[in-house]
């Protein structure tokens, strides 16, 4: 019997620095939920969710530094131990629907894996959407998606 050998390769993508005094923001247009994702239907036909949060940003914006914009707005949120699981919510032009892809979590006063990951690492395009299922420190995230500290 032969040896079968497998090599696991750990991508790693260059993030191009941005100079935010010379570079115009982009238009983030945000939709946060307590305890869940928004359901994609809700992006159909024109239409989202209600509580839309709009933020000037750019594709080297970090998950945490966007945790922290949406801390600032939203006081429930600032508590120890909130979860913020973030998700980019896309049109998937084939099939004239939108998709939902998870991209990261964070966590209030914990540092974790998916803090300095950017939206430029996270695939996202200009128009694409974001919603964040928000989850208060006394109940526990999906064990699936709970956040593994550094």
């Amino acid at each position: 019997m032969a040896n079968v050998e497998s090599m696991i390769v750990e991508e790693k993508t260059q993030v191009k620095q941005i100079d935010r005094e010379k570079t115009c923001p982009l238009l983030l247009r945000v939709f946060c939920s307590t305890g869940r994702h928004h359901s994609v239907s809700e992006y159909m036909f024109g239409n989202v969710p209600t509580n839309e949060l709009q933020i000037y940003t750019w594709q080297d914006a970090t998950l945490h530094e966007l945790t922290s914009l949406v801390r600032d707005v939203n006081p429930d949120t600032r508590k120890k131990g909130t979860y913020f699981d973030f998700a980019v919510v896309f049109p998937n032009f084939r099939n004239n629907h939108f998709q939902m892809r998870e991209i990261g979590v964070t966590c209030t006063g914990q540092k974790g894996i998916d803090d300095n990951k950017t939206l430029a690492q996270a695939k996202f395009s200009i128009g694409d959407f974001l919603d964040i299922s928000i989850t208060p420190p006394n109940r526990l995230p999906p064990t699936a998606r709970r956040q593994r500290p550094y």
